[in-house]
């Protein structure tokens, strides 16, 4: 067996250790890919506990020539693998829903519907009209996962009648802020930091506007506010605060996000 093994050492050129990097490289990804499922820990385990179990066998099956077991075991492993996957049929759809949200795909992918812009533009357009307060928060660069965690996480597609339903006065999630990260709303009733107002001669500034104004204090967010007490919409950018005519909101929040998918871009052919 010793003298097999030496051999089966010996006779591995280079094509044998690209193909090896290649299927490491394949197994890193799936696992890195179960790892974002429901139930990750369970799918991992059992994914490498197969992965280590065929190893050994393909080493001992070349160390003695067994090639009726190793037939019968290429079988078994095809069955193995096919049984996983319907057993965790649950957790690989929702791996794929989470795949198919990266960024990348969704460049490579256009999407159909409304542009988010408009989308947001109507809901705050409507709520303005019916002197109901919102605050909504769009991530660009900087991550807002801690003010998410402050939330009710809803993970939703974005839509004008979701985001006025969230904010009806006695919805039990109208308070606080709705977030939109990765083009879909996240959480709702979010707590985000107050700031003071820039300075004493300044007009009465809400909780509202003034959690936008530290919001955008500390993240580069693009803030969207409506006033409850005038109907009045603006918007908070880098600690501006800029009130928009609603004829001019879709137009101007296209303007802002465009440049958010510009840097993302730019970002993403870097790390690449």
């Amino acid at each position: 067996m010793q003298e097999r093994l030496i051999q089966l050492y010996e006779s591995v050129g280079f094509r044998d250790l690209v193909e090896v990097a290649i299927l490491a490289l394949a197994c890193y990804f799936v696992l890195r890919f179960l790892g974002k499922t429901r139930g990750s820990g369970v799918v991992r385990g059992l994914a490498l506990i197969t992965i280590g179990l065929f190893l050994v066998a393909q080493v001992i099956i070349a160390s003695l020539d067994l090639t009726e077991l190793g037939k019968i075991f290429d079988y078994l492993l095809t069955t193995v693998v096919l049984g996983l996957m319907i057993v965790f049929q649950p957790e690989l759809r929702r791996g794929l829903m989470v795949l198919g949200r990266y960024p990348m795909l969704r460049y490579l992918v256009p999407d159909r519907g409304p542009p988010v812009a408009d989308k947001l533009a109507d809901a705050a357009i409507g709520l303005s009209r019916d002197c109901v307060g919102a605050l909504i928060a769009i991530q660009r660069e900087l991550s807002l996962v801690q003010f998410v965690e402050t939330g009710t996480h809803i993970e939703g597609d974005i839509s004008s009648a979701l985001i006025r339903t969230i904010f009806t006065p006695k919805s039990p999630l109208h308070d606080g802020a709705v977030i939109i990260r990765n083009g879909r709303l996240t959480a709702a009733a979010c707590q985000l930091p107050l700031s003071q107002p820039p300075d004493s001669s300044a007009p009465h500034m809400g909780m509202r506007h003034r959690a936008a104004l530290g919001l955008s204090e500390e993240s580069d967010a693009v803030i969207l506010v409506v006033s409850e007490e005038t109907g009045r919409i603006s918007i908070e950018v880098g600690g501006r605060l800029e009130a928009v005519p609603r004829e001019n909101l879709a137009r101007r929040l296209a303007a802002l996000l465009s440049q958010s998918e510009a840097l993302e871009v730019r970002r993403l052919q870097q790390a690449a």
